[in-house]
């Protein structure tokens, strides 16, 4: 992209046509001319080209061999074939070569624009991909933790810090939020990362079971008990125990985990000898632990226990900025799982999910991607793929794009004050913010300014690489530069 318009190369060997696709274009785009493939080549590693308008008969080189000559260049290019005639063979081969589409001439120049708009669009996702795979790799993924806002940021200092010692760690937040991953990132940076990671979810053994469960039973302890059984905190021992919905933990539960806690010895459901333990707690609640602990449900004694060092992580609403690398992240991951391709979101509907709330949090925002791989059947998921829950939601808070609306405001009031902005042109941006393009007339009703104003004004903004016109005539208009 130059100057906010897609640079768009035409190779076509008749003139007319070419210099008719010319003037047809040469108001929305930056375009380059070549009347062979020589030229086009020369054109395609000297320039930033986002496509490639190509006729299939050229002279010396005909189409198809450059198409897969581009393609070997930069394969992010988009290429639209031109022909005359087109054959089921040529277009399979050109489609099977990574080209985008074909049309055949006479085109309709309608139809021509908005294919080359769909095509600038596939562009700009890839290259929206290719950014966040590069993000993806600057924040690193820290132990499958993937973020790079402030509030993420925070947490992996202070995984880093717990990981020196061996205090336990109570982790708060809601559920899917990734509790369970942070543990194991403590677990993993920590010195026992070598030995094992216990997950325990006490919310899902019976209350009768959870004391052999933790603790393990000797053989004749019980019916049934035919041989004797090692409780995870031995199976643990020398590494961690992660115990998951600690709140749901019975009231006799807790007194016997306090001793463990306080002892560092457990006793076998059965059996008669202590049995010493090494062993690092991490637990973990979607429940305010304090208030359980006021209404008599959890013990306070065993609250300030295991609240050591507590680590509260934040829900996916109050991170914003990570819900794209988010997204490219579970897309790699269900296009490896189910042989798929898709490309990206489209723009409507990335603002769509990062506006939503995420109740469900993370693991949400997983499930929903994983569905939208197997069920599209395009390379880009569109905001009509989206449930209504999401499409519709205006979201809570203020969503990433109002934050990046009104850091642009910000840099161009700066900026305003540097180049001499008015006041006119400063509400004429506004408008183009909230409106997405602004009209001449737009503007001389905006500002109650004469036409030769008006005129001025849009053509400085221009000038200084502000705003964009688009269009020709009476159907012309202004955007913000990209």
């Amino acid at each position: 992209m130059t100057d906010g318009k897609a640079d768009i190369l035409i190779v076509e060997d008749e003139k007319n046509v070419r210099e008719t696709l010319e003037y047809s274009l040469r108001d929305s785009y930056n375009l380059y001319l070549a009347s062979d493939g020589k030229k086009a080549l020369e054109i395609i590693t000297t320039k930033n080209i986002d496509l490639v308008l190509l006729d299939i008969r050229l002279p010396e080189i005909n189409g198809l061999a450059l198409l897969e000559r581009i393609k070997d260049l930069n394969k992010n290019i988009q290429v639209i074939m031109l022909t005359a005639v087109i054959t089921v063979d040529s277009a399979v081969k050109a489609m099977k070569l990574g080209a985008y589409d074909y049309i055949v001439k006479p085109f309709d120049l309608k139809e021509l624009t908005m294919l080359m708009d769909k095509a600038l669009e596939k562009r700009s996702l890839e290259q929206e991909n290719i950014y966040l795979k590069t993000e993806l790799e600057k924040v690193g993924g820290f132990e499958k933790i993937i973020g790079k806002s402030e509030k993420i940021r925070s947490i992996f200092k202070t995984i880093r810090d717990v990981s020196k010692g061996d205090s336990t760690v109570l982790i708060t937040g809601e559920s899917g939020t990734g509790k369970e991953l942070v543990a194991r990132a403590i677990h993993n940076q920590s010195k026992r990362g070598k030995k094992l990671f216990v997950p325990v979810n006490c919310a899902a053994i019976p209350e009768n079971l959870l004391e052999s469960e933790l603790f393990g039973y000797e053989k004749g302890a019980f019916t049934g008990a035919y041989e004797r059984h090692l409780g995870k905190f031995e199976i643990a021992n020398g590494g961690t125990i992660f115990l998951d919905e600690i709140s749901t933990m019975p009231m006799p539960m807790q007194a016997k985990l306090l001793r463990v806690l306080q002892e560092r010895v457990i006793d076998r459901v059965g059996g008669t000898a202590q049995i010493e333990i090494d062993v690092r707690v991490i637990s973990a609640t979607n429940t305010d632990l304090k208030t359980e602990v006021d209404n008599k449900r959890f013990r306070g004694d065993l609250y300030y226990r295991l609240n050591v060092i507590p680590v509260n992580i934040p829900p996916l609403r109050e991170r914003e900025e990570d819900i794209p690398l988010l997204i490219n992240y579970f897309l790699d991951k269900y296009n490896k799982e189910f042989g798929k391709k898709m490309i990206g979101i489209s723009k409507d509907a990335m603002e769509a999910l990062t506006s939503y709330s995420w109740p469900g949090n993370i693991r949400e925002l997983e499930n929903l991607i994983e569905r939208l791989v197997v069920l599209c059947d395009r390379e880009i998921i569109s905001k009509d793929k989206l449930p209504p829950e999401i499409s519709k939601s205006k979201g809570t808070g203020i969503p990433v794009f109002e934050h990046a609306k009104k850091f642009e405001m910000d840099f161009i009031r700066s900026a305003m004050q540097k180049v001499n902005l008015n006041e006119r042109q400063m509400r004429a941006i506004e408008f183009i913010k909230n409106e997405g393009k602004i009209t001449k007339n737009n503007y001389i009703k905006l500002t109650n300014t004469p036409k030769t104003t008006a005129f001025r004004d849009l053509s400085s903004l221009v000038k200084l690489h502000i705003l964009s016109q688009k269009g020709s005539g009476k159907n012309s208009f202004y955007t913000l530069s990209e």
